[in-house]
This record gives C-alpha cells, sequence and structure tokens, in this order.
C-alpha cells in the first residue's frame, strides 16, 4: 500500500510565506532607511539630470523587474526596459532563437543588444538577475560598463556565491556592477519545504519588485529636493492621464521605447 505523506494545510502554508515575505521586505526596508540604496539613487538621479535615461534590463523572471522600473504607473518617464527578444524583433536572429532559456545563457548576443538599445552616454544600467552569472546577463554588463555606463545590479548574494559562473570571464553580475543590492532571495529562490525537499514559494520577483519601487522612490524624491518636478508617469486609465504621459515622454524623443 502506498503510503500518503499528511501535508501542512493551506492555512499553514500561506502563513509560512507570508512569514518569509514579510521578513525580508522588512529587512530591505530596513537597509533602505540606513542608507543601503543612497548610492543607486545618486546614480540614477544624476543620469536623469543630465538628460540620461534608466536602461533596465532582466531575463526570465528577472524582466519583471525591468517592467517595474521601466513604463508602469507612479514610475520615471525617462526609462528603457531592454529585453533579449530585441535581438529577435530588431536584430539579427531567428524566432527560434526564443525557445527555452538557450538566448539567456548566450554571452554572443550580448554585444548587439546592447547596440540595439542605442544608449546615451548618460545613461545609468540596472539589471535585475536571480543567479547573476548566466551569459546574457554578464555579457550585457560588462558591454555596458565597457562604454562607460555605471552598473547598478540587483541579485540574490546568497544564490550567486553557491554557483559557478557561466560567462567566459568568470564574473558574476556583482563582479561587474557599481552598485550591489542584495534581492535577500535564499539559494533556489524558493522559499518553504513542501514534502520530500520539493521547494515552493519563490520570493525574489516579490523582493525585486520592492526593490524597484523603493529606487523610485527616492530618486524622484531625490529630483524633487532640487525644486524640479520629476519626471513620472500616472496612471493612463485616468482623466488626463494619457496627455500628461505623452506630454513628458515628448521630452525623451529617440531616448525610450514603449512598445513590447
Amino acid at each position: 500500500m502506498t503510503t500518503v505523506t499528511e501535508l501542512p494545510t493551506t492555512s499553514d502554508l500561506d502563513g509560512a510565506y507570508t512569514r518569509e515575505v514579510l521578513s525580508r521586505l522588512n529587512e530591505l526596508s530596513s537597509d533602505a532607511q540606513a542608507g543601503a540604496y543612497d548610492d543607486a539613487i545618486a546614480l540614477m538621479t544624476t543620469a536623469i539630470q543630465r538628460g540620461g535615461v534608466i536602461q533596465a534590463f532582466g531575463t526570465g523572471h528577472s524582466e519583471a523587474f525591468a517592467m517595474e522600473i521601466a513604463g508602469r504607473a507612479g514610475g520615471l518617464i525617462p526609462t528603457n526596459k531592454i529585453a533579449l527578444r530585441d535581438v529577435v524583433l530588431r536584430g539579427s536572429l531567428d524566432v527560434e532563437a526564443l525557445g527555452g532559456s538557450t538566448l539567456e545563457r548566450n554571452p554572443s548576443v550580448a554585444d548587439e543588444l546592447y547596440e540595439l538599445t542605442s544608449p546615451g552616454e548618460n545613461d545609468v544600467f540596472v539589471i535585475a538577475s536571480n543567479s547573476g552569472v548566466n551569459g546574457s546577463i554578464v555579457g550585457l554588463a560588462l558591454a555596458a560598463k565597457k562604454h562607460g555606463h555605471p552598473i547598478i545590479a540587483v541579485t540574490s548574494i546568497e544564490h550567486t556565491m553557491k554557483v559557478e559562473p557561466k560567462h567566459s570571464s568568470g564574473k558574476r553580475l556583482r563582479d561587474v556592477a557599481d552598485v550591489v543590492i542584495d534581492n535577500k532571495a535564499p539559494f533556489g529562490d524558493a522559499t518553504i519545504e513542501l514534502v520530500d525537499g520539493i521547494p515552493v514559494g519563490a520570493v525574489s520577483s516579490i523582493t525585486a519588485a520592492f526593490i524597484a519601487q523603493i529606487l523610485t522612490i527616492g530618486v524622484a524624491r531625490s529630483i524633487a529636493s532640487t525644486g524640479a518636478t520629476p519626471p513620472l508617469y500616472i496612471s493612463a486609465n485616468i482623466p488626463g492621464g494619457d496627455e500628461h504621459n505623452l506630454a513628458l515622454e515628448a521630452k525623451y524623443t529617440n531616448k525610450i521605447r514603449r512598445d513590447a
């Protein structure tokens, strides 16, 4: 007879996951209040004040971080979301390249992705990767660094230090960055063991989104402290939203894209 392992109740699992998430958000908040994000906020603020934009990049589920930075209500207008699919939509690769995780791990796409992005000299790159070791992530960071752009990394320090770099340079994202922010995710990302070592309850997307918003708030405040109006989106789904947003976007013609 097969023995069925008794599982925790849904309520117990929900409670355990909530504690895992909240403990990390509280830790991130404490870090922010202690000034841990100040250097990143300063780099982003300086980029905008000099007419540059914030180039945000993430692959896999970390693309959600770039979406939090670029093109959303309450977010900064001088921002771009870089996506791996750009090398298919605008670049030299065929659509077949989008299948699986090969493209994410391929360092050879980095230089083309950088060129397709066409960053300005004052732009700063904010790159998110939980593992911080995949070829496209490290490759783009190195390309941006070679061209003189500051790099802000959002990564799991615990995870990245437990896996081998996949880029030929032997570097992790954290090794290339000027500023490193720990997203507090554990090795493997998931936080709860369901049964027989099976993990569930990933946290990096939640903590990365929180970090993105803390950075955005910090930059907006920094700009406002000079007497200037922060260039922020309001929701397109409220009266006057489109008009407000389009007027500000026009100030960054040829510097930002808003598409898939």
